[in-house]
């Protein structure tokens, strides 16, 4: 089975007050420093496979990737190429800023052999920008995602919708605006409010109040129906793409296949085992130093935790799941994935269909997906 590469780059410039992934500020980076230790790190995640597979997608997340100097980023891939080796059409994906100071390297990131960038667009309304702590305007967004178009094979951007007070014109007229860019690829994400998240503070103190569940439902439907009449359909709950220009790193995650996780606080998923890395950086270096390696867990995964995650996951996907293949893979009977009562009853709401031994989830069950997973995958699946 192919394998892809995950490279965590866990610095950013400023912290995004929704943010509430693995990022840090630091004032000064030592990129030689950082080139060993992921060097190292990668090295030791081979040997723990030694797998002849080749990569079929790497992905550079963050953090802020793009911040990367475009020598380490190709020092890293020639590096991954030598161990693993490479598909013959490889998916190479860089997160990237719209700023103008990284779109200034995006020349040199080709060189170095990415041929996919992700950019953090996340809205074309400045004042909304300002609101999400973004060091971009809107300028810089539009002339950093003409350039990308220039000089890479495919491009994503991201957004962020379901704000205070957002309405539907409003996000209609700023997603037909984003659909017009042309790109190949869009990641529509809703604000969520995250613990420990200096927005979480701000709606604690009354600073501003999240939209609620009922207008952002609303466009929700909305994203659905206007990436669709695009040709970008949703293949994902909140990725859409012209066929065949789907993520086909994510595409691993959610399919619930192996991956390799490098980098401060990367996760990975390998032969049945689940690794995680120290997060904060300097606790990272150091493991690499004593330990030849970043792990800070390394877990093995029963049959049932695999077939639980493999639900949750795939779920997410228009796809949705195969439960004769799951079965096959993680020796679960079909009653053991899927609580038969329940898809019954969500399947008459029609939050939920199958045909054949493919269960989907509807365009009406999606907003309502945590939810929703928590009612028809069984108690008893989910407890490893």
């Amino acid at each position: 089975m192919a394998r892809s590469l995950y490279i965590h780059w866990p610095f950013c410039l400023a912290k995004c007050p929704y943010c509430d992934f693995n990022s840090h500020v630091r004032e000064r980076t030592d990129m030689a420093a950082w080139e060993t230790a992921l060097l190292a790190d990668m090295r030791a995640e081979f040997a723990a496979t030694k797998s002849e597979e080749p990569l079929v997608s790497i992905f550079f997340g963050g953090g802020t990737p793009s911040l990367m100097a475009p020598a380490l980023v190709a020092s890293l891939l020639r590096e991954a190429e030598r161990l693993w080796g490479f598909a013959e059409d490889i998916e190479i994906t860089l997160e990237g800023n719209p700023s103008s100071v990284e779109a200034a390297n995006f020349a040199d990131l080709a060189g170095a052999g990415i041929n996919r960038v992700s950019l953090g667009v996340q809205s074309l309304r400045d004042d909304v920008l300002k609101f999400l702590g973004r060091l971009h305007g809107v300028e810089e967004a539009l002339k950093a995602t003409e350039t990308a178009q220039k000089l890479f094979e495919r491009v994503s951007i991201d957004l962020i919708y379901a704000r205070p007070d957002q309405t539907e014109d409003e996000w209609r007229q700023e997603l037909s605006e984003a659909l017009a860019l042309g790109t190949s690829h869009l990641s529509l994400y809703q604000l969520a409010i995250e613990p420990s998240t200096r927005f979480a503070t701000d709606v604690r103190r009354g600073v501003f109040d999240p939209l609620d569940d009922d207008p952002a439902a609303d466009l929700f439907a909305l994203t659905r129906e206007m990436t669709a009449a695009a040709g970008v359909p949703a293949y994902e709950i909140s990725n859409h793409a012209r066929p065949g220009e789907e993520s086909r790193h994510n595409l691993t995650y959610w399919r619930y296949r192996d991956y390799h996780g490098i980098g401060p606080g990367a996760h990975g998923r390998r032969g049945g085992v689940a690794t995680t890395r120290h997060k904060k950086p300097e606790n990272f270096l150091a493991a690499v130093t004593a330990q030849g390696d970043g792990i800070a867990e390394h877990r093995v995964l029963g049959l049932r935790e695999q077939a639980s995650e493999a639900m949750l996951m795939g779920l997410r996907l228009t796809e949705g799941v195969d439960l004769r293949e799951l079965q096959d893979r993680f020796g679960v009977e079909r009653a053991q994935l899927v609580e038969p009562a329940k898809l019954a009853l969500y399947g008459d709401l029609d939050l939920v269909w199958m045909e054949g031994e493919r269960l989907f989830v509807t365009d009406a069950g999606m907003p309502l997906l945590d939810a929703l997973l928590g009612e028809i995958v069984p108690a008893e699946l989910v407890s490893p």
